[in-house]
């Protein structure tokens, strides 16, 4: 091991990164750097970061001890970002129903999508190159209001890539296609009103065991499982929020392309929202106050937000950077759009990263400009305190129709 004082040389930096071994066997730090922590810390100019053992270890410690040191040379060093309410790894081509497994029809509360997640997926790496480090991914369920559970997902690739199971259990309210609205929020009170009953009875010597949902259902009603509720019209969000007054649940909503005709209501109400930040127009009559400006409004009100991806969200991972960007520039803050891809999903999921934090997972991300800015692209990225590649499958693509080569033009391996 090393020990260095923040005023070595640059060869003494050169012989540190030499003299690296094993990648997932090393300290590293991170010197020199714009450190944008996510944290009440904000940007650290000319600052250095230290990780061990998938965590970080130090923010600007006065001696820094490493087996690899990197001089970022003044580059924006991040946070990576958590992606959410998508099926990142549970469908590969959406047109082949074989590669979907994010949903049935008999799909319910219990559903855990998490067991089909697969880590190996080609859209996984694409989602890195755009600094996307975690992700929440949801189910879309199936007859039921109830889609199931959300699970927590590094993109490290490898097999034990999902970090948190039951994460959230994922509600679809609003506008129905066929049947009221009101017959869905009804039923999703009578559950509540069900499982509290149940748990205020005193258990007989002989009570079965609890089932999946009883024990779900004790965990919302305990406020420890957030409850992620698709919704998007004013009048329905308030509503909501008169059940999570009543039952005490950890409401949180998602789409809630009205929200900004509610916002003092959510902010008074301690509810975070999960928007697009790219949702412009009305999608229909629950949504018709769909704007670019939203992100901006809520985060003014006091409303802790969100971003995701919208549309084919799966496969759009990667653009999560570009719509942050949008909502800066529609007057959502430099530093809250940042929080909305990272630290604000980590805290409303209770997942122990998207900061640059002591005791934090060591996912960081280097970058050569301006992450929201679209000409800027990673130039490193550490899951976990490991470095991992951003070449996906268009990458690989590009360089081999662009490479001269003895073999035919649209030759196959």
């Amino acid at each position: 091991m090393k020990k260095l004082s923040r005023s070595f040389s640059l060869s003494l930096v050169a012989a540190g990164l030499l003299a690296s071994g094993a990648v997932s066997a090393q300290s590293l730090a991170i010197i020199n750097a714009t450190l944008h922590t996510a944290t009440e810390q904000g940007v650290l100019q000319d600052a250095s970061i230290v990780m061990d053992n998938g965590k970080i270890t130090a923010i600007n410690p006065t001696a820094i001890t490493a087996d690899k040191v990197i001089d970022a040379q003044g580059q924006i060093v991040t946070p990576g970002f958590i992606a959410s309410i998508n099926q990142l790894g549970l469908v590969e081509v959406g047109a082949v129903a074989g590669s979907r497994d994010a949903g049935d029809d008999k799909a319910g509360i219990d559903f855990d999508v998490s067991l089909a997640f697969n880590p190996r997926s080609s859209l996984i790496p694409y989602a890195r190159k755009g600094g996307i480090t975690r992700d929440v991914i949801t189910p879309h369920g199936g007859d039921s209001i109830f889609a199931g559970l959300a699970s927590v997902v590094d993109l490290s690739g490898t097999f034990d890539s999902v970090v948190q199971k039951h994460a959230a259990l994922v509600v679809h309210l609003g506008e129905r296609r066929k049947g009221s609205r009101a017959f869905t929020l009804q039923t999703f009170i009578n559950k509540l009103d069900e499982h509290k009953t149940k748990a205020a009875k005193k258990p007989k010597k002989d009570a079965d065991k609890p089932s999946a949902e009883d024990t779900i259902m004790v965990k919302v009603l305990s406020g420890d499982m957030p409850v992620v509720v698709s919704v998007s019209r004013a009048a329905d969000i308030v509503e909501l929020i008169k059940v999570k007054q009543q039952f005490g649940i950890n409401l949180v909503l998602n789409g809630a392309q009205d929200a900004v005709v509610v916002k003092e209501h959510l902010a008074k109400a301690n509810v975070p929202v999960i928007i697009s930040a790219m949702d412009n127009l009305p999608g229909s009559f629950d949504s018709l106050n769909a704007s670019l400006n939203n992100a901006g409004m809520l985060e003014q009100a006091g409303v802790k937000v969100l971003l995701t991806v919208g549309g084919d969200a799966s496969h759009n991972v990667y653009q999560l950077r570009f719509d942050a960007g949008n909502a800066v520039s529609y007057g959502m803050s430099q530093q809250g759009a940042l929080k909305a891809v990272s630290a604000n999903v980590a805290d409303v999921f209770a997942i122990n990263a998207g900061s640059l934090a002591v005791g934090k997972a060591a996912d960081v991300v280097m970058w050569s400009n301006d992450p929201f800015e679209l000409s800027s692209h990673v130039n490193k990225m550490f899951i976990n305190g490991v470095e991992v590649t951003t070449q996906s499958r268009q990458d690989k693509l590009r360089e081999r129709y662009t490479t001269d080569s003895t073999m035919p033009r649209a030759y196959t391996k």
